[in-house]
């Protein structure tokens, strides 16, 4: 039997838990972990690394919330967006359909990927949460065809 040639390896990121007020939005990420796969033999990082966590989103508005959304951008001490190379997975952007009342909340498991250069250069100074969402009243139309078969 072989032995494993690849060992992935968990890290919590500092502080694992945070929390963000917006205009409309609170957002807390807690348990915040980054997850590489490393080539055991040579110590270098294989694949895109990921960082996964749970996600609170608490409306502050008066209004009624549709949050289609959420996209990471990690940041390096300047503020500046840390690359992702050629090669690596992009995945910053964590669906989230969800309609909040005021007040209401949301939760959910993130998962996405996470710059090589973030981890392997330990140049993550932040991370930058965008909510993509629709504001309401919603206007709705409703169009009626007449249609028949024939």
């Amino acid at each position: 039997m072989e032995a494993p040639t690849q060992e992935q390896i968990t890290k919590n990121l500092v502080p694992p838990k945070s929390e963000i007020k917006g205009q409309a939005f609170l957002v807390e990420l807690n348990d915040l972990k980054v997850i590489t796969t490393i080539n055991i033999a040579s110590k270098e990082i294989v694949g895109t690394p990921s960082l996964k966590g749970n996600i609170k989103i608490t409306n502050k508005s008066k209004d009624i919330l549709d949050i289609q959304a959420v996209t990471l951008e990690f940041l390096n001490e300047a503020g500046k967006p840390i690359p992702y190379k050629p090669d690596e997975r992009v995945e910053k952007v964590y669906p989230f359909w969800k309609v909040l009342q005021p007040e209401g909340t949301a939760e959910g498991s993130l998962d996405v990927t996470i710059p090589m250069n973030a981890i392997k250069e330990k140049s993550l100074g932040k991370i930058e949460v965008n909510l993509v969402y629709v504001p309401s009243p919603l206007k709705r139309e409703t169009l009626i065809l007449s249609e028949k078969v024939e």
